[in-house]
């Protein structure tokens, strides 16, 4: 079993760091020791023997923190399990349905030899940061779309896999 695992996410507004943090923690209750970064600061996947990563949705584009960490990191994480994630989708569409991931974050699971990705519905408050994120909140769409248990679910379910290797 994998001992050491990364999580790392790219937000603008904190509410994909929130799920990677809840992963972390069922990821932590299995016994596995977890590391929760920023997608933009980690200098190196090398040491981690599996990575987790998350990133927010925009205008059909993963997070750009997260996209240039899939990048940059390429070639550790070929050769580790790989779990990815996005987060986005407000609304009833974020509600209890497998959402494919967008083009360029599918490119990198083929890639990447990715295990499995999952889009989890999004949050969007007032004070969020950005012009189209203001657009959608003096539209009444944002809020709150993200399900704790779903996500927590999906983690377990990341952590029983790493039991069995």
């Amino acid at each position: 079993m994998p001992s050491s695992v990364l999580v790392a996410y790219g937000t603008t507004n904190g509410s994909t760091a929130e799920i990677a943090e809840a992963v972390a923690k069922v990821l932590r209750k299995d016994g596995l020791t977890v590391d929760v970064l920023p997608a933009g600061s980690v200098a190196s996947a090398a040491s981690y023997e599996a990575v987790v990563v998350g990133g927010a949705l925009y205008a059909g584009r993963w997070h750009k923190d997260a996209r240039r960490f899939v990048r940059r990191h390429r070639r550790a994480l070929a050769g580790r399990p790989l779990w990815l994630f996005s987060s986005g989708p407000l609304g009833a569409e974020a509600v209890g349905r497998d959402i494919p991931p967008v083009p360029g974050v599918r490119k990198a699971m083929t890639r990447l030899g990715a295990r499995e990705h999952v889009t989890f519905g999004g949050c969007l408050e007032e004070g969020a940061k950005g012009w189209v994120a203001g657009m959608i909140l003096r539209s009444g769409k944002g809020g709150d779309f993200r399900d704790f248990t779903v996500i927590e679910e999906w983690a377990g379910r990341v952590a029983a896999e790493l039991r069995r290797r």
